[in-house]
């Protein structure tokens, strides 16, 4: 079974996804498709989405008995562990602290950068001669 859940995406790719599957309410759709098919979908609805919002759930053979996939929430990511798929909710308050970190490694990885630059251009003196 597949569960696609659509927000402000065009009704031509609501009425696309109407040939494959149930549209129980409305962006709400449910059916049942080969994997190549539901492949073929999450395909078609990326690259129809524009800046909607999109969701695909459908059962997999795994612990949860499900998978999942996102496209265009940019405060939910999915992540795995352990074979579980969690939804992790990114609230302002981790976003602040997402960019300060990403800051923090820019910040040391351009120290790097620009140290080991430096070695490699420095002459080495320390035979004490001087050229």
């Amino acid at each position: 079974m597949v569960v696609i859940t659509l927000e402000k995406v065009s009704r031509s790719l609501r009425g696309e996804l109407t040939r494959w599957l149930v549209e129980l309410d409305t962006g709400v759709f449910v059916g049942r498709v080969s994997a190549r098919v539901r492949e073929l979908l999450w395909v078609k609805v990326v690259e129809k989405a524009g800046e909607g919002r999109c969701t695909m759930a459908w059962n997999a053979a795994n612990e949860q008995g499900f998978k999942l996939r996102i496209y265009g929430h940019e405060d939910r990511k999915v992540i795995s562990m352990d074979d579980v798929e969690l939804v992790a909710v990114c609230n302002a308050k981790w976003k602040k602290v997402w960019k300060q970190h990403e800051r923090w490694i820019d910040k040391h990885s351009v120290a790097e950068n620009a140290t080991g630059d430096l070695d490699k251009k420095t002459a080495d003196t320390s035979d004490g001669s001087m050229q």
